[in-house]
């Protein structure tokens, strides 16, 4: 029996569809969701919350001439199943298929790249502006969440949207509970009402009357502010209306005949920027997910994902960290939104007073932990490397500039894998670096790690301790903490042909790519570097000085990073006659893909290790012949 999904191919098919039809829809929509995330990973649980509304946004607009942009884009499938990628549906987040966010690569139907939260509002509009300014027609439409709308880039654009002018709907996707809305007959009135053309033009007729009569103005004032007393008490609007936006809802955002309703009244209103506040319920039509929406949040790939042989480095880093919460009182937490991510809740769950989750705002994070530092506090930001990089300003200004002992735990270091461009954490070693002040540092492996946090804590300056999104190697773990002596590195090798310099996870395939270069007579130094900033230049400068040919490793773009340094401290130390190849990533974007793959690809596996490293001996050999 045929789908009718399968007869989709682009929003124009959705027009014709019965209501009828349109329940067959999504409930066949669902069933692709589930089955496709569940064996590629991604994001299921958001996704299946928007099913009916991105069907009602195909049927009321005219994608791609109207721009539709979500959210951090992890919540669009839906939107990519209606506007042909169908076909191409069961390639998402594998190497060289779908996205898993929103791409202008991909498609025309995606006006805006996406994958960090509360920027649709911002992006919304510039283009809603460029219209106006090139006297053009088309509809511009923001899908936020209720999450990301507390970003402080959403409320900068929230508070520039009356300063513009600009026609505009957002919709606001209230899934998290953290409004309380009444949905029901009072507030589809009183929405109704307040698109109505008649209300607009006899509320402005009625304001012009009495403004002739006796005490008129008086009364207009006494009537406006009943009005939104009233409003107020029914209904969360006045916010919004004072952002300059014209308030509609709460909604029922899986009932797509309601949604239509409502997307027409705001497509046709003209005399100000709107706001459509929808309720959903994430993992709808999902029994598992609607009961776990966080676990259904990001799902992992089926029979793909690592043979967990030791704990991941995010359950190091929490385990380490709750040990050192027990043993210093001023320790305390911080997470952008990412508690689960980060394995925090064995800590939230001992001390849930000393760790913080303060939304998704990356940048009050910093700062805020700044604050706690000045009273003599010990605060951890535990976040991704990309997120990190939201908050580059508060790193310099507010922390780093006054040297404040605040801890950046960088998790997610490195290439991540299928969520791709938008997720690889493959800069922050060449921002970081930038900074005075900040010691920044990567373990070789999962014990190391315990070190670097507990020197971390011992050290009274802002450290940087970046780990990788993995499990262990599967070292034995030392049962007590101590310190590493700041920006030293070790050498877990000795050779005198070759020496591989390496950090963080490229340790481990660069010790096993000495191994194999053993057996083809080279003899290779390793050196787990351990910290970029300080470098260890006497290590360092002692090997150059008696091994000539030097490759660097790293799992961060070339420049700015450890290879630069090395590079530096060579030129600046007067030493001739050393050749050194830096592997790293290259100048470019990062696609999605496994990590292996992408690993593979750019030279970071040991295979990759091998050959670049013969290359330079072949390079040196051709020069002398």
């Amino acid at each position: 029996m045929s789908r009718l999904l399968d007869e989709i191919n682009s929003p124009a098919d959705l027009k014709v569809l019965t209501s009828k039809q349109l329940e067959q829809l999504s409930e066949e929509i669902r069933q692709e969701l589930v089955a496709t995330v569940t064996n590629n990973g991604g994001h299921l649980a958001s996704n299946l919350g928007v099913v009916e509304l991105t069907i009602a946004l195909h049927r009321v607009f005219n994608s791609p001439k109207d721009k539709i942009i979500w959210d951090v884009g992890h919540q669009s499938y839906t939107h990519k199943l209606l506007t042909g990628r169908r076909d191409k549906f069961n390639t998402l987040r594998q190497y060289e298929g779908l996205s898993g966010f929103t791409s202008r690569e991909e498609s025309p139907h995606d006006p805006f790249g996406t994958g960090h939260a509360s920027t649709s509002i911002s992006a919304a509009l510039g283009m809603a502006k460029a219209r106006d300014l090139s006297g053009e027609n088309y509809n511009v439409i923001a899908i936020i969440g209720d999450g990301a709308a507390t970003g402080g880039m959403a409320l900068e654009a929230f508070n520039n949207i009356p300063h513009l002018g600009s026609k505009l709907i957002v919709i606001l996707n209230d899934n998290g509970m953290s409004i309380s809305p009444t949905i029901g007959a009072l507030a589809k009135i009183f929405s109704k009402v307040r698109f109505d053309k008649r209300y607009y033009h006899a509320s402005e007729k009625s304001k012009k009357i009495l403004g002739f009569l006796p005490l008129g103005k008086k009364l207009w004032e006494f009537g406006q502010h009943f009005k939104s007393s009233i409003k107020s008490f029914v209904m969360p609007t006045t916010i919004w209306e004072e952002f300059g936006l014209a308030y509609m809802g709460p909604l029922d955002g899986h009932n797509v005949r309601d949604l239509e309703t409502a997307l027409m009244q705001a497509r046709d209103y003209n005399h100000k920027p709107t706001l459509i506040h929808i309720c959903t319920t994430k993992g709808k039509g999902y029994t598992p997910a609607e009961g776990d929406a966080v676990y259904f949040h990001g799902v992992s790939p089926k029979n793909k994902g690592q043979i967990k042989i030791a704990p991941t480095y995010s359950d190091v880093f929490a385990q380490s960290v709750l040990q050192l919460a027990r043993e210093e009182p001023k320790l305390v937490v911080i997470t952008p939104a990412m508690p689960e991510g980060n394995c925090l809740s064995i800590i939230q769950k001992e001390f849930p007073e000393r760790v913080f989750d303060v939304g998704i705002c990356e940048q009050h994070a910093v700062t805020f932990a700044a604050g706690l530092a000045t009273q003599g506090y010990i605060p951890v930001v535990a976040i991704y490397s990309t997120f990190l990089q939201r908050s580059f300003d508060q790193i310099i200004h507010d922390v780093c500039l006054q040297d404040l002992h605040v801890i950046f735990a960088i998790d997610r270091g490195g290439i991540v894998g299928d969520d791709g461009k938008t997720h690889q954490g493959i800069f922050d070693i060449s921002y970081l670096s930038l900074i005075p002040n900040i010691i920044i540092s990567a373990p070789k492996d999962e014990n190391e790690l315990q070190h670097l946090l507990y020197t971390a804590v011992k050290t009274n300056h802002p450290m940087a301790v970046r780990y990788p999104r993995s499990v262990g190697t599967g070292v034995s773990m030392d049962s007590s903490f101590h310190a590493i002596s700041i920006g030293t590195g070790e050498i877990l090798r000795y050779g005198d042909d070759i020496a591989i310099l390496a950090i963080g996870a490229t340790v481990s395939p660069s010790i096993e790519a000495a191994n194999e270069l053993s057996l083809m007579g080279i003899q290779t130094t390793v050196v787990n570097c351990r910290f970029v900033k300080p470098i260890d230049s006497d290590l360092i400068l002692d090997i150059a000085r008696r091994i000539k040919y030097i490759v660097t490793v790293e799992e961060n773009v070339l420049s700015g990073g450890l290879g630069s340094s090395i590079l530096n401290l060579l030129h600046n130390s007067g030493i001739s006659g050393v050749r050194v190849k830096n592997i790293a990533i290259p100048d470019k974007f990062i696609e999605h893909g496994q990590p292996s793959i992408l690993k593979a690809k750019y030279g970071l596996d040991t295979r990759g290790i091998v050959k670049e490293t013969l290359s330079l001996i072949a390079e040196i050999k051709k020069i002398h012949c």
